[in-house]
């Protein structure tokens, strides 16, 4: 128990300790998806970024960009995105199914619609598009809606990762909700629906889309058949509209 045990304790520990005070000092090493901002504020942020899902050894892979969606059809399509409290069958029997809302304010679908419009022109077919809103609720709290979109084969494929859920801001490490639109958080607590429902194309699910919440959180629309219905709802209020 001499010197030359001390400095053996030393050694060791200071062996152990080297490795935490270079993360400390230069941040430690954490997967990065490359991306590109659209829009960004302290607050939200509109970006198009690397799908990982997607390789260009496999064609069937690849996403249908760049694609025109314009601000207008945009904004339709945003308002007809709901949400409803998931209810087990007993909760239902008893109290009825929750009523549904509107996953974006207005406000929110002004500041998306052209952003997103924009970014899907500018997507290339290894890319998709995410979305970040965000409303603080105190020094260490803020309220998040975030998640991504892209289009296949005329399909719109629209993820949503989070809805209005109150995330804890660490004091240290990595902030992961800004980083990982896509990614949940918090257990998922809702069911994603879209209005109107005709546009929507059935899926089939998977074990891993179960185990993965995927059957919650994203919803593929037709996009040739919504925008066929917009078209002819417009056409209809433009008839009824009082002339000028």
């Amino acid at each position: 128990m001499g010197a030359g045990w001390k400095k053996s304790r030393l050694a060791s520990l200071t062996h152990r300790l080297l490795p935490i005070a270079y993360c400390l000092a230069v941040g430690c090493a954490v997967p990065h998806n490359p991306s590109r901002v659209i829009y960004e504020d302290p607050a939200n942020y509109v970006r198009v970024e690397n799908d990982p899902t997607v390789f260009l050894e496999l064609p069937h892979t690849l996403h249908s960009h760049p694609v025109s969606i314009t601000p207008e059809q945009m904004a339709g399509i945003l308002a007809g995105f709901k949400v409803r409290d998931h209810r087990v069958p007993l909760q239902v029997y008893f109290s009825g199914e929750a009523a549904k809302e509107r996953v974006f304010r207005d406000e929110d679908v002004a500041l998306l619609a052209t952003r997103l419009s924009e970014a899907l022109a500018r997507a290339e077919p290894t890319e998709r598009v995410t979305y970040y809103l965000s409303q603080p609720q105190s020094s260490i709290k803020r309220e998040i809606t975030t998640g991504g979109l892209y289009v296949r084969d005329d399909h719109l494929h629209f993820i949503l990762g989070n809805y209005r859920v109150i995330y804890g801001i660490p004091a240290y490490g990595m902030v992961y909700d800004r980083r990982y639109p896509t990614k949940p958080t918090a257990a998922k607590s809702f069911d994603l629906f879209f209005e109107p429902a005709e546009a929507i194309i059935p899926r089939r699910y998977s074990m891993w889309d179960h185990l993965m919440g995927r059957v919650k959180d994203e919803v593929v629309i037709d996009l040739q058949r919504l925008l066929k219905t917009q078209s002819v709802v417009q056409r209809g209020l433009d008839r009824d509209l009082p002339p000028q």
